[in-house]
């Protein structure tokens, strides 16, 4: 286990948000022996094309997972509205600071401070007020942010990064996204990895870390 991480959550706000952002390094925890609770708040059904079921993401969820070695015990779904998530704010704090009572974990993946969507920027504000005494890091997600605070990376090996991409494979419905293609996801990894003088990483945003 990397020292003092034996419990950890990530907070996706929409289903995959998780695996673009942290998913290599979720697996590595795993790998590591860290305990991964993964948090999913919408279904995103209103974002759907009309040919999918209207829990085609969650669906997609579940098997997503398997590929980074979290358990479908270990899955948690709520299920506020896509893009409504600023009305909701509240209900959606109080929820967190019960998975804060529930898990006390000692890292929260979340989005970055620099999110623009609104749904990201939720979970993230709220998840800082609920979990302002654990460490936190915010993940990027390229296409929603102008700007990113890059301050801590972690390293990958290729099981990681070819674990995150079997992860994101398995969102069909997402296909349509410019942004879900390997070579972009690889790429990345690269950037990321080429500022620490290795392969590959994953970059993020140090917003609270505890020693």
């Amino acid at each position: 286990m990397i020292e003092g991480l034996k419990k950890v959550i990530a907070l996706a706000p929409h289903p995959d948000d998780v695996e673009f952002g942290c998913g290599g390094t979720v697996k590595k925890l795993i790998e590591s022996g860290s305990e991964v609770w993964y948090v999913a708040f919408s279904p995103c059904n209103k974002s759907l094309q009309s040919e999918f079921d209207e829990n085609k993401l969650f669906e997609e969820l579940k098997m997503s997972i398997t590929h980074l070695g979290i358990t479908e015990e270990r899955l948690i779904t709520y299920d506020y509205p896509v893009r409504e998530f600023p009305v909701n704010r509240q209900l959606i704090l109080e929820n967190l600071v019960a998975l804060n009572k529930q898990i006390a974990p000692d890292l929260v993946f979340l989005p970055n401070s620099k999110d623009v969507h609104q749904d990201h920027q939720t979970i993230h504000c709220e998840g800082v007020r609920a979990f302002k005494n654990t460490r936190m890091v915010g993940y990027e997600m390229p296409w929603n942010s102008f700007t990113f605070t890059n301050n801590m990376h972690c390293i990958l090996e290729d099981v990681h990064l070819e674990a995150k991409v079997k992860a994101l494979s398995e969102y069909e419905s997402q296909n349509y996204r410019n942004y879900k293609d390997d070579d972009f996801i690889k790429g990345l990894a690269k950037v990321r990895g080429t500022q620490i003088g290795v392969d590959y990483a994953e970059a993020f945003e140090n917003i609270r870390w505890i020693i």
